[in-house]
């Protein structure tokens, strides 16, 4: 391993924020030197409570996500932030900005924040986004803050990345809650009803919980449906609450298996970005292949075949 890598794993073991940074470009950008660093840091993870917030665009998760951290940082605790953004089409980069979202908290020393792209997947999540949260895990983070980007119910990725996933819904989800069951209704571990002074968010939190019942009493029991003005950080306390309960009460059983379903993600996760960045490297292929189809020569499944049969011949 390389002097620089070593010092800076060094610095991260150490809390630094700098390094932290660094490492999260590394393995953002895929240089080389990223895999050795996060195979030594995958023996300083597992203890920090991984926290997934999602929902649909406009409910309000970044103003959540911003208050929560403050909640936590009051108490004493270490908080780290991945907000997954969209990929900008042509850099591949991260469209918002951590600064812009939550300028207040991102000048704590406790508190580290990072905007990263999805790099167009679309359940909003990125390989380098789980490296990111093991890099704030082994920098001492007590709690790792996810949020993904809303596109709805394709986003059922965080649920497989978090120890427990927070949906965050508004009245104005409302009408479209029977298209949300299929996917991100199910995952959730805790529904929060933000914007809950507006009209129709009662109504809301009964269909939620009309639908848990559909789904089993255990299912209604065990997830709480809450209710947030996030805008002025009311109801977020009872939000925290509920989470540091669930890390206290839950059996370590079935916290195992969460992590054992975070361990399958990532690796699934890898694999597809290797493969993704081995078609790419040979673009001339890719791109006979695409023409092809497009054509009509031979269909799209045909041209996967073909270029999974070349990788594992390769």
């Amino acid at each position: 391993m390389k002097s620089d890598i070593k010092s800076l794993l060094a610095r991260l073991y150490e809390g630094d924020r700098v390094a932290a940074a660094r490492l999260i470009t590394l393995v953002e950008n895929r240089m080389p030197s990223a895999e050795q660093a996060i195979n030594d840091i995958s023996k300083h993870i597992g203890k920090a409570h991984r926290v997934g917030i999602t929902g649909p665009p406009g409910v309000g998760k970044s103003t959540l996500v911003d208050f929560f951290a403050k909640i936590l940082l009051s108490k004493g605790e270490k908080v780290g932030i991945v907000a997954i953004d969209p990929s900008s089409p042509f850099t591949g980069g991260a469209l918002l900005g951590d600064r812009v979202r939550m300028r207040e908290i991102s000048t704590n020393e406790k508190v580290f924040i990072r905007s990263m792209a999805s790099r167009g997947r679309l359940g909003g999540l990125s390989a380098a986004a789980v490296d990111a949260a093991d890099i704030l895990d082994a920098m001492g983070c007590n709690f790792v803050l996810i949020e993904t980007v809303g596109v709805g119910q394709t986003e059922v990725e965080i649920a497989q990345v978090s120890d427990i996933c927070v949906l965050v819904l508004s009245p104005e989800s409302g009408d479209s809650i029977q298209t949300l069951k299929a996917g991100l209704m199910e995952i959730a571990d805790v529904y929060v009803v933000n914007k809950c002074d507006r009209e129709g968010a009662d109504r809301l939190c009964r269909e939620i919980e009309s639908m848990l019942e559909m789904q089993s009493q255990e299912a209604r029991d065990e997830k709480p449906v809450l209710k947030a003005e996030a805008i002025y950080g009311k109801g977020i306390d009872k939000l925290v609450t509920v989470i540091e309960e669930y890390f206290s009460k839950t059996p370590q059983e079935k916290l195992k298996r969460r992590r054992v379903k975070m361990a399958e993600y990532k690796i699934l996760a890898i694999l597809e970005g290797k493969m993704r960045q081995r078609l790419l490297s040979d673009g001339s292929l890719f791109k006979k292949l695409s023409e092809d189809v497009a054509e009509g020569t031979i269909t799209a499944h045909m041209a996967a075949r073909l270029i999974l049969n070349k990788a594992l011949e390769g």
